[in-house]
């Protein structure tokens, strides 16, 4: 249920509001006020019911999503420092300074299953409709990466060793008595397992292995016995599953907590695998403003993630667009619903210096989205996902781009102020009285 009470307590008429003591050219006082509110909050309030408890403020919920992306905070952190800092909760809605959290942090987890992938692209278009025109482009620059999830590298012990602990919590549920919880063979096993590439210790190596392999197997018949008719079937089908993959399998398992996690392959030298899902960023050709963000299962062919990429830019923008420009790992397409697919290739001897001049440019421009995806990575928690399933690698790149349109804003506005100063202290230095100092730091603090 919706919050109809916004004010909380009766104000204060002593205490100055948040507004009143910010100050006005802060990044996040200037967001507050360019952000569409209401219109946001009217969009996400399909998700509400009219009964029940009544629910935390759809902008403060907001508010904390987008803090957490941009900073780079967990839920716990963003929470914290929300009483710490007047900015993070005049952005969030509120006119005077609260001590106390604003919500549970698992509230968060809460509000984005809540409004789903749909309400998480709202807020991505929110993002792109800040950057105004820059944002409506109708060419563009295509590519993927893929985003890594919360997870262990894979190996066949390491799985094993999972399901051998799962089998004993099974058991602990349910209070069955296991004929042998196998801790100590377990463990002696492990130990045989260092070194296991060295000659001599690679014979002894691959029979603990075997071992551990055939004790997990054990667990799982005997759960079978015991278990009442129907308990855990899930999971001991999941363990089957895991125990039966053989080396040159597809489609494998490599996750007992996120059996959806895929393992790619892009080329590169310090990481040959990567573990997780495909994402396409489509971004604006000139003015590098995430337009289109689309996430995949498995590993797609590059050239069969475009359709979806440019259907989620034309939703987001309303325009269709024109071309798109894409690398060599985009090979055999060349049209898609009508825009063109531009990729690297030979031109023949006839071509003009000047055509070839304008194809190098505009392929060296389309190396821009790479940067793109490292601050993606890096600085709006697209490196490792933590959020739970397919839906949550959607939301997570969702709201990472989301993140990086915002701070792109915030950066531009930076510059405009400071052009602006320059020209005020370009103009004063011309007068006698050069008392430009304080207005500088006005706009610099």
């Amino acid at each position: 249920m919706l919050d109809k009470n916004r004010l909380k307590g009766q104000m204060n008429i002593f205490q100055p509001t948040l507004k009143e003591q910010l100050n006005p050219q802060q990044a996040l006082y200037l967001l507050s006020e360019r952000i569409d509110w209401s219109s946001l909050e009217s969009d996400l309030s399909k998700y509400y019911i009219n009964f029940g408890r009544p629910a935390k403020p759809i902008r403060l919920m907001v508010s904390l999503l987008i803090l957490k992306q941009l900073y780079n905070l967990s839920d716990e952190s963003v929470v914290a420092r929300w009483t710490e800092n007047p900015y993070y909760q005049y952005f969030g809605g509120m006119e005077h300074f609260l001590w106390e959290f604003p919500c549970n942090p698992s509230d968060l987890v809460h509000f984005r299953n809540r409004i789903g992938q749909d309400g998480i692209e709202r807020i991505f278009k929110m993002s792109v409709d800040l950057q105004g025109k820059d944002g409506k482009q109708d060419k563009l620059c295509i590519d993927t990466t893929v985003q890594e999830k919360n997870i262990t590298y894979p190996t066949d012990a390491k799985l094993q060793m999972r399901i051998i602990e799962k089998c004993r919590k099974l058991a602990n549920v349910y209070n069955l008595q296991l004929r042998q919880s196998y801790t100590r063979t377990v463990k002696r096993c492990l130990l045989l397992q260092r070194f296991r590439n060295h000659p001599r210790n690679r014979k002894k190596a691959m029979a603990a292995a075997r071992k551990i392999k055939t004790i997990a197997w054990r667990l799982i018949r005997e759960l079978e016995r015991l278990l009442p008719q129907g308990a855990a079937q899930d999971q001991l089908t999941l363990f089957k599953e895991v125990l039966s993959q053989k080396k040159k399998d597809k489609n494998k398992i490599y996750s007992l907590h996120e059996p959806e996690v895929s393992c790619i392959a892009k080329g590169k030298e310090h990481k040959p695998y990567e573990f997780g899902s495909k994402v396409s960023f489509g971004i604006t050709r000139t003015t590098n403003v995430i337009v289109s963000v689309a996430t995949f299962k498995g590993n797609p062919y590059d050239g069969n993630t475009l359709e979806e990429t440019l259907k989620i830019h034309k939703r987001i923008i309303g325009i269709q667009a024109k071309e798109a420009s894409v690398d060599r790992g985009y090979r055999g397409r060349k049209k898609i619903e009508g825009v063109q697919i531009i990729s690297p290739k030979v031109l023949s001897e006839s071509a003009t210096n000047y055509e070839k001049k304008k194809m190098r440019m505009r392929f060296r421009r389309r190396a821009a989205i790479e940067p793109i995806f490292g601050h993606a990575k890096n600085d709006y928690r697209m490196g490792r996902n933590y959020l739970k399933g397919f839906v949550g690698d959607i939301k997570n790149a969702l709201l990472a781009a989301m993140a990086f349109n915002i701070r792109r804003w915030i950066r531009k506005v930076f510059l405009l102020c400071l052009d602006l100063i320059k020209a005020i202290i370009a103009m004063n230095k011309s007068k006698e009285n050069q008392n430009t100092t304080f207005y500088s730091l006005y706009f610099f603090s």
